[in-house]
């Protein structure tokens, strides 16, 4: 296919990035090795922790007489990208002195696994304490905050949009907040004091869409992609995260078996919010305030939807870190898919005049998407599942395709579900555990199982987009598939460009790979705020297109209201980083320190 126009774009010479060494392994941790001796362990904890202790008073001094700059510098390890990329982007700018500090310092606390493990126990024992409190909460900001949120407002996260966007990179913009409905929970919106939390965190969604539109309609593209979408988090929308999961239970035990069975958490159906309408009376596991709080969600969910489509910014739903709650959530985005992902009927020929047209589907298309985790068992299935329902309905199918972070938490909560159906027992905290009736966990038991799954899927998403394409040019409604695939590994970021040049829809040349508007409406990377820059910015030299093909998953909020999502992110890092890939962080940003002042 032709590449895509070159007017209106910079072309920076692609650098010469060499591909990852690769390691092997498991998801599962390995204790072959055993624990070190008591004495040395402690020991060496004592004088990691005292060396942090120092190091978080020069950040923190530096970062007040700084003044303070939103770039930052997100090193990789040799096995994620090798000594070349230690510059960073060749569109960048250089990293003041402080933003290099604080990277060394959050990673140097990001691979000490015990600290990382215990954090939100030692965050909430010395948020409790007046003095430390304060503290606590300026040391959090000027590190992990700073590192891996864009602001406390959509507003003051304008700078980073702008910042990314000078070097064609995109932003999946979030309001990263929980709700916990027996705690105070600070509102950015004067206007919405008078809420509930749940419902501020619904009115903060919607001008979370506006902001992003506003900024898209100041940076139009000559292919008229847009580059900033907005993610959405389910179990903040209702005041009892609880009904989510009361609600999975329910679709759970009533779901018709699909053919070829889905492993749980299962696949959706159009039939799962019935249970909602006006006229039916709780059931089983339902509470007449479960329905009530339900209605209102999807009632919730229109409006942003409605928002969404008016404005032409994309949505993906995130996926969360209990599986239980997985089928409800499932069930309203592909609710919400359904209509707001509805395509034009396709041409149809009559006897007494010429083949009908098709008006081309109006607005952004697809609009909604949903969060596909490869390390889930289901995935092969339900993805199947899912494009078929697609084309059986008429709607476009929006994929976020990501490995997925909460491994070990999901291994634990099945073992113990596990054993307490053996046991014919209750436990306290029963609430916690799996609704998944299967005697398998929901997940691969190891690494390459994931691996497999995630690539094989990027496979087949490539492939449909291009199909898609090929109809879409022949007249046929569309787009009908779009995919946004969401990794920190090489080699899968790697696929998915070559991939798009296999199939068609990009073109490789001597200044890059130029990605084809048939794709750019199709197909995306992302990468989390404050990682892995080194393969973000890889991706960006590398490839050539008119709107971000790459985009970076932007959180913002209150530092109290980003607190749990700042505690996730130093847990989540073992996972997203792998073994080792905290520490090699840490190293990069130190030889950048030592370069910066000595030379």
């Amino acid at each position: 296919m032709p590449p895509v126009a070159r007017t209106g774009r910079l072309l920076l010479p692609r650098s010469s990035l060499s591909r990852p060494a690769l390691c092997a392994r498991t998801l599962v941790s390995a204790a072959s090795a055993g624990p070190p001796p008591p004495f040395r362990r402690r020991t060496l904890t004592i004088r990691r922790v005292a060396a942090i202790g120092l190091v978080s008073g020069v950040l923190l001094s530096a970062s007040l007489f700084t003044p303070r700059r939103r770039s930052v510098v997100y090193a990789d390890t040799e096995e994620f990208g090798g000594d070349d990329k230690a510059g960073g982007s060749s569109r960048g700018t250089a990293a003041p002195l402080s933003a290099l500090v604080r990277t060394y310092v959050v990673y140097t606390l990001c691979s000490i696994p015990p600290l990382v493990d215990w954090s939100p126990t030692i965050l909430s024992t010395l948020l409790s304490i007046p003095g430390l409190k304060q503290v606590t909460e300026a040391i959090v900001r000027y590190t992990f905050f700073n590192q891996f949120v864009g602001g406390d407002s959509a507003e003051e996260a304008l700078p980073v949009l702008g910042h990314l966007r000078a070097e064609n990179k995109g932003v999946l913009f979030v309001y990263s907040v929980e709700v916990d409905e027996k705690l105070p929970s600070p509102s950015s919106q004067a206007s919405s004091k008078s809420l509930s939390a749940h419902k501020r965190i619904v009115a903060e969604t919607l001008h979370c869409l506006d902001v992003a539109a506003d900024f898209e309609d100041g940076h139009v593209s000559a292919d008229g992609g847009k580059g900033t979408w907005v993610a959405i988090k389910l179990s903040a929308m209702v005041p009892d995260a609880e009904a989510l999961r009361r609600l999975s239970k329910h679709l759970v035990d009533t779901r018709p078996a699909t053919t070829p069975r889905v492993a749980f958490p299962g696949c959706p159906r159009a039939s799962d919010l019935d249970v909602l309408s006006t006229h039916t009376q709780p059931t089983g596991s339902l509470s007449e305030a479960d329905i009530v709080a339900l209605r209102e969600l999807r009632d919730d969910l229109h409006a942003i939807g409605e928002r969404a489509r008016a404005r032409g910014v994309r949505i993906t739903v995130d996926a969360e870190h209990r599986q239980a709650s997985d089928p409800a959530i499932d069930a309203f985005t592909m609710d919400m898919m359904r209509e707001f992902n509805k395509l034009p009927s396709p041409p149809k020929n009559s006897w007494f005049a010429r083949k009908s047209t098709v008006t081309s589907s109006t607005g952004t298309q697809p609009l909604i998407y949903n969060t596909f985790q490869a390390y889930l068992r289901r995935t092969p299935e339900y993805l199947a599942q899912s494009i078929a329902d697609a084309r059986a309905e008429g709607y476009s199918l929006g994929v976020k395709l990501v490995r997925g972070a909460y491994h070990p938490h999901e291994l634990e909560i099945h073992k113990a579900a596990l054993q307490s159906r053996i046991d014919a027992t209750t436990p306290s905290g029963s609430h916690e555990l799996s609704i998944s009736t299967d005697n398998m966990p929901p997940v691969w038991l190891t690494k390459d199982d994931t691996d497999s799954c995630y690539n094989s899927a990027v496979e087949l998403l490539v492939a449909l987009a291009r199909e898609d394409a090929e109809k879409c040019a022949r007249g046929a409604p569309g787009p009908i598939v779009g995919a946004m695939f969401g990794t920190h590994n090489w080699e899968s970021a790697n696929l998915v460009i070559d991939e798009l040049v296999k199939q068609g829809l990009a073109t490789a040349g001597e200044n890059g790979v130029w990605i084809s508007d048939a794709a750019m409406q199709r197909v995306a990377v992302a990468q989390l705020y404050g990682m892995c820059d080194a393969l973000t910015d890889h991706l960006v030299n590398r490839t050539r297109s008119t709107s971000p093909f790459v985009l970076k998953y932007l959180p913002y909020g209150s530092l109290t209201e980003v607190m749990p999502y700042l505690s996730r992110r130093a847990i989540e890092n073992k996972s997203v980083l792998g073994n080792g890939g905290a520490a090699s962080e840490r190293k990069r940003a130190a030889s950048e320190i030592w370069a910066k002042i000595f030379g």
